[in-house]
């Protein structure tokens, strides 16, 4: 990977887009390739942001800032490197950092902050982004991610640090000399496990079905290999294989050409293995296993699930199971992105559950959880994106691809006891509230002028507002970032929501589009989601929609 890094710096483009602009945070942190230059992620700008979290919380009282920094890091390159950096800058500053002693999962990392009642958290991961990526997300002390106006701070304190070489951090030796690193690890593990316990709901179901049940898991060389394995084997799901081969935690993900459990060359292994087993259920967790995807028996092969049929599988199995358990809570809520399925909301209607929608960015979900907390309005049940992340209890406020694992597990579990599999699961969903369509396509925009490509595609759908897409009136516009929802009529509503730069459309028949740039990658995310009472018509529908909003854009 050095040598990669030195050739990609000898590049005259990539010289230019590796100094041109430093890099920024968006919706789940500081991400990008690893190499020399203000763009890109390496031992300076990993200070650089640290020592704009260190003069942030210099602006707080004592106790405080004694509280610390929880740090975890993946299986990346430079990962470990990055963890040490951020605790030395820490350091320098007189702030303790509570660091693991191997690499964790960022829902681990979570839940540490909260656990151990640090102030923030650092986790180093570039989540399933290819193997030339890092990233620096931060935490803040409920264990969400930090929130928009205190990453504001933290960012306007990390552009004052401008010259990276002037920035000081302690070596390990010292920090350890003044007390001010303290390793963690089972300890935390062992709290950590013992929440994810209480995520099963149905023990008697586990106990005479889900024991024998056959899964196959692999971690795609990432940091879920022991906790996932640890988790279920507590759950009582003992018949279950692991990807040996990709158990490996290997910053090459040699075996797959994106390490991200959405795309169908990540399931190669599992499927070769599932078909020598005939498992079940094949479950896939992203480096950071933040993130979860599975592929189902479907009669003579394994299909793919999308991140929204997963997500619509796990919410229904909650309500119906609490309702039987007599523990569905009478102001039970669920909280989605904007961008995800409108299944889920059909769901939860017919549980008699509210479901929240909240800006792209789990950040959100957390925010929201930390409402009800506070407000006791509502009872959180469950919260996702259709990005493949889930969160079923709040004792982490991220996505946790452990807990989702385990609760998957004793879906597929559920469906077993009726003859079924998941697919035969996803398909009754389909058959009870109609057939629901969503489909996501990224645009890249690499390059030095690649942000203004984006905010220039942004910019013309802004001011030449369409009035259909395929024939069907636009019915209202959402705009996040005027914070205003237009409709055919001229009139307009407040959006209370946190400024976010993306537009939604919502058409006469339902159908809703919408467009964003990413917050992690170079690309601008176009979403479709549509539904209808069949297959065919719903994804005749979806193509049609998705030509329509193409041919817009290339105008």
């Amino acid at each position: 990977m050095r040598q990669e890094v030195l050739a990609m710096a000898n590049d005259p483009e990539t010289q230019e887009a590796a100094f041109s602009a430093p890099m920024a945070f968006g919706t789940a942190g500081m991400r990008g390739i690893i190499g020399a230059g203000i763009g890109r992620i390496n031992i300076y700008t990993v200070r650089q942001a640290t020592e704009g979290l260190a003069r942030f919380m210099d602006t707080l009282d004592a106790k405080t800032r004694q509280a610390g920094v929880a740090i975890s890091y993946d299986s990346r390159y430079m990962s470990t490197e990055f963890a040490q950096e951020a605790a030395g800058v820490l350091g320098a500053h007189g702030i303790p950092s509570f660091v693991f002693d191997s690499l964790r999962p960022t829902p681990e990392l979570s839940f540490a902050v909260r656990y151990l009642k640090t102030y923030a958290g650092i986790m180093i991961t570039a989540s399933h982004n290819p193997k030339a990526y890092n990233g620096y997300k931060i935490y803040g002390p409920d264990g969400g991610q930090m929130p928009p106006a205190e990453s504001d701070r933290i960012t306007a304190y990390v552009r004052e640090a401008a010259d990276l070489f002037a920035i000081k951090a302690l070596d390990v030796h010292e920090l350890r000399r003044q007390n001010l690193l303290t390793p963690i690890g089972e300890d935390v593990d062992e709290a950590y496990y013992t929440q994810v316990a209480t995520v099963t709901i149905n023990h008697d179901l586990i106990e005479k079905t889900g024991k024998d049940m056959s899964l196959v898991y692999t971690p795609l060389h990432g940091t879920g290999r022991i906790p996932a394995q640890m988790v279920l084997r507590n759950a009582g799901f003992a018949n279950f294989q692991l990807v040996a081969k990709q158990a490996v935690a290997d910053p090459e993900f040699a075996t797959v050409p994106f390490p991200n459990p959405e795309f169908a060359q990540a399931f190669d292994m599992a499927i070769e293995l599932g078909q020598k087993s005939h498992a079940d259920v094949l479950i896939a967790t992203d480096p950071d296993a933040d993130r979860l995807g599975t592929a189902v028996w479907a009669g003579d092969h394994y299909q793919l699930l999308t991140g929204n049929q997963i997500a619509s599988l796990l919410l229904h199995y909650i309500l119906e199971a609490r309702r039987s358990a007599g523990t569905l809570p009478a102001n039970g809520a669920v909280v989605k992105s904007i961008v995800s399925t409108e299944l889920a909301t059909a769901i939860a209607k017919d549980y008699g559950v509210e479901m929240i929608n909240v800006e792209t960015g789990f950040k959100f979900i957390g925010d929201q959880i930390k409402q009800y907390e506070e407000t006791g309005s509502h009872e959180f049940l469950f919260g996702f994106e259709e990005s493949y992340g889930y969160l079923i209890k709040p004792f982490v406020r991220d996505k946790d691809a452990i807990q989702s694992t385990v609760l998957l597990a004793e879906v597929a579990a559920y469906y077993k006891s009726l003859n079924m599999t998941l697919w035969d699961g996803i398909q009754a969903l389909y058959a009870k509230y109609g057939y629901f369509a969503e489909k996501t396509v990224g645009v890249d925009f690499e390059g030095v002028d690649g942000t203004a490509q984006m905010a220039a595609l942004m910019t013309k759908f802004r001011e030449h507002q369409p009035q259909d897409f395929d024939g069907v009136a636009v019915a209202e516009v959402q705009d996040y970032k005027a914070q205003r929802i237009t409709r055919a009529d001229g009139s307009q509503t407040a959006i209370d929501m946190p400024v976010s730069d993306v537009l939604k459309y919502v058409l006469a028949d339902g159908t809703w589009i919408a467009i964003r740039p990413s917050g992690t990658e170079p690309k601008v995310k176009f979403y479709v989601g549509t539904s209808a009472e069949h297959k065919a018509a719903a994804e005749q529908k979806l193509d049609d929609f998705e030509a329509a909003l193409t041919a817009f854009r290339q105008e």
